[in-house]
């Protein structure tokens, strides 16, 4: 729990960043990266922003380095890293913007990523069992009453439609409102993906009546109080393809790490092997520079 001092500042460096332009999804992560870093000093007894000099920063920066990961085995990604010391730096920016000339610099630290270690740790679906994934969505929540079974079941159909379909990000799907669906022109807009780049994706058919089916026969019945075309978190999401993985009787299937952005991946390399260049397959995917997509090049050679 913060402390008014803290909770103070969080809140009004969330509406400076918001100020500043940045996406809802990015001023959301950015608030809460500081406020974990607020909680952090406090544990350290550290009660108020005049008080942080550079060697707190030193010793949070190393402590996130080494704290375990709360979702899964293994330390925190180099992204998830980045993102923090990121928020952080704009924290002070801010904080010199606002007059306070003695509290620590950005110290612009970031983490190189080691590309190979990124490319082992990609294993995307076959195309075989992407399939079967889809074809047991219908029977995995069988057990729940019809309302949870039948929310489940089209947000994971919708799933397999945006993140592997359409190589959404994870931010980028849930993100999406009934308005970024243009049915005359069969095209989604997806509005700031990373580096805050819109972009526009053109859907096929089976899109175009998988978005149409969730939209006119699930959704608007749902009478949700927001537009954002997912009613349930990125983590929940995540946590129903796990257990549509567990229903599945193929050992090789279930034991593969599978989340949204492992869709993404893993439609990547399905069109890089049925033949697309790695150019067409960055526009796709909203790459900046054809090193992220170059990945895929090696994953297949494996």
């Amino acid at each position: 729990m913060l402390n008014d001092s803290f909770k103070a500042i969080n809140n009004e460096y969330n509406y400076w960043l918001d100020t500043l332009g940045f996406s809802n999804s990015v001023v959301a992560n950015y608030t809460a990266c500081v406020r974990d870093f607020f909680n952090w000093l406090q544990i350290q007894n550290i009660a108020s922003v005049n008080l942080i000099n550079q060697k707190h920063l030193t010793r949070y920066f190393e402590h996130l380095q080494t704290r375990p990961n709360k979702r899964r085995k293994g330390g925190l990604s180099t992204s998830y890293l980045n993102d923090n010391f990121t928020a952080i730096d704009k924290l002070f920016e801010f904080l010199h913007q606002m007059g306070m000339n003695k509290a620590p610099i950005p110290t612009n630290y970031r983490i190189t990523p080691d590309k190979q270690a990124r490319i082992n740790n990609i294993e995307p679906f076959t195309i075989e069992e992407i399939k079967e994934l889809q074809s047991n969505i219908d029977k995995a929540f069988e057990h729940y009453n019809y309302y949870y079974r039948e929310t489940k079941t089209e947000q994971l159909k919708l799933v397999f439609a945006l993140y592997y379909a359409c190589g959404l990000r994870r931010k980028e799907g849930y993100n999406l409102t009934v308005n970024d669906i243009d049915f005359d022109k069969k095209t989604i807009f997806v509005k700031q993906g990373k580096n805050y780049k819109d972009r526009i994706i053109p859907m096929n058919q089976s899109i175009y009546k998988a978005l149409e089916h969730y939209i006119y026969n699930f959704r608007n019945l749902q009478k949700p109080n927001h537009k954002r075309l997912f009613l349930s978190t990125t983590g929940t999401l995540n946590n129903s393809l796990q257990q549509l993985q567990k229903f599945c009787s193929n050992e090789a299937l279930k034991s593969k790490r599978l989340t949204l952005h492992i869709l993404r991946h893993s439609i990547a390399t399905h069109l890089l092997q049925n033949g697309m260049s790695i150019e067409n397959i960055a526009r796709f995917l909203g790459h900046s520079t054809l090193d992220s997509t170059q990945i895929y090049t090696h994953i297949i050679s494996r």
